[in-house]
């Protein structure tokens, strides 16, 4: 498990660092997720509506299993209202089963873990054998399913420094995590994924950039004023200073929580050789750079000089310079 934990292991309570994970799949009917986590792990599972899953008092905590669509899980809470007041008529009974369908070809289920320590992340692995083995259907299986494998680390420290350096190592690696993901091409032209602007880049790489935490977040919400990006801070800014955030940031959707939204994976899940170790991996190099002052420093000012090529956009240089670094890590 060594070779899957972080430089920093703990947070700023001086507690393990957790991490949630939602992975987003098809092709598996809820009955048959809810045994196998039940199976894997224990606890007992309840139906919230026909959307909406729990498993509760499991060994890694609650599992949800849920349609990732607000507007079916409003539709669901409808349908459970209704189911409460009384039997459904024959053809009600037999429509149910056909809208459930129905919803399944158009979104993804999702299984939300609690938050669950980083020494016991390879516990998912299973899970994830298990739903391919049952037929679970990833990003690459369909035009149209953009599914995605989000990542939520603890944050080791709340400190601004501590944050910018990993929005700094997160800007220089990029390049080489999106080539490495092979990010499906349907997920990149939905706005849900999209990189920091240029602009944003350039504001916070130059080593003068030394912002307190107010001006952190007034930089963020400047240039990112929305939840739709590859590294979505707004959690995290939110759980520091919700009031600031809350000002700029009206999306209800935003939940205050201590950690990196990490959103850029696909969910290959019905690649046999993938699991969910593979990004966890790639973004174990951010941590790693991230803690890394001196390397940090480099690759920044070696970025900004890329940066200010006419050409930094077309000839993948930059790609180029970081495949070499990586190569010369394995090497060592």
């Amino acid at each position: 498990m060594s070779g899957l934990l972080p430089p920093i292991q703990n947070n700023h309570s001086g507690k393990e660092r957790r991490i949630g994970v939602e992975i987003e799949f098809a092709g598996v009917d809820p009955n048959t997720v809810l045994a196998m986590i039940v199976e894997l792990y224990g606890g007992t599972s309840q139906e919230n509506h026909l959307f909406d899953y729990i498993v509760q008092d499991s060994s890694l905590g609650d599992f949800i299993l849920e349609l990732d669509s607000s507007q079916f899980k409003s539709l669901g809470d409808s349908i459970s209202e209704f189911k409460e007041g009384g039997p459904p008529s024959q053809s009600e009974s037999m429509a149910l089963p056909i809208l459930s369908k129905v919803a399944e070809s158009l979104v993804p289920w999702e299984i939300v873990t609690a938050p669950i320590a980083l020494s016991d992340y390879e516990k998912l692995l299973p899970l994830v054998s298990s739903l391919r083995k049952a037929g679970a259907l990833g990003t690459r299986h369909s035009l149209y399913y953009a599914f995605g494998l989000h990542l939520n680390p603890e944050v080791p420290e709340l400190s601004s420094e501590t944050i910018l350096c990993y929005l700094r190592a997160y800007c220089c690696l990029y390049d080489w995590i999106d080539d490495k993901e092979k990010v499906d091409w349907v997920r990149k032209i939905t706005p849900y994924i999209r990189h920091f602007d240029k602009d944003y880049i350039l504001h916070i790489l130059p080593s003068d950039y030394q912002p307190d935490m107010n001006q952190l977040i007034d930089d963020y919400l400047f240039f990112n004023p929305t939840r739709n990006r590859s590294l979505d801070m707004l959690p995290l800014f939110t759980f520091i200073d919700e009031q600031h955030v809350r000002a700029t940031i009206k999306d209800k959707r935003v939940n205050a929580r201590p950690t990196f939204h990490y959103r850029l994976p696909n969910c290959d899940i019905d690649n046999p050789n993938w699991n969910v170790d593979y990004p966890w991996l790639l973004w174990l190099e951010v941590e790693k750079l991230a803690n890394d002052k001196n390397k940090l420093s480099e690759m920044c000012s070696a970025y900004l000089q890329d940066l200010d090529r006419l050409t930094h956009s077309i000839d993948n240089q930059w790609l180029k310079k970081l495949n070499h670094y990586f190569d010369k890590q394995v090497q060592t």
